[in-house]
């Protein structure tokens, strides 16, 4: 038998750089650089960062696929 709607615990589309650095076993430090960086994926709202899960989960997928794996590749850059 299914659970109910209200049971069921939908993933975040959305994490925060606390949850994603934890979620990567590295400082939050390190990833707010590369996020400045331009070197990892995330949407700024107001002067806060999150971090789309489905880029988290791209990544795991495509290392899993080919190994090595470079967030950079998954960071969009502005047009210049």
């Amino acid at each position: 038998m299914a659970e109910p709607l209200a049971r069921v615990q939908e993933r975040p589309r959305f994490r925060s750089v606390a949850d994603t650095a934890a979620l990567l076993g590295m400082s939050e430090v390190t990833l707010y650089r590369a996020i400045h960086a331009g070197q990892f994926p995330a949407i700024k709202v107001r002067g806060r960062f999150v971090i789309p899960s489905r880029a988290i989960d791209d990544m795991e997928a495509s290392a899993l696929a080919h190994g090595l794996v470079d967030a950079d590749n998954y960071a969009l850059r502005p047009a210049s």
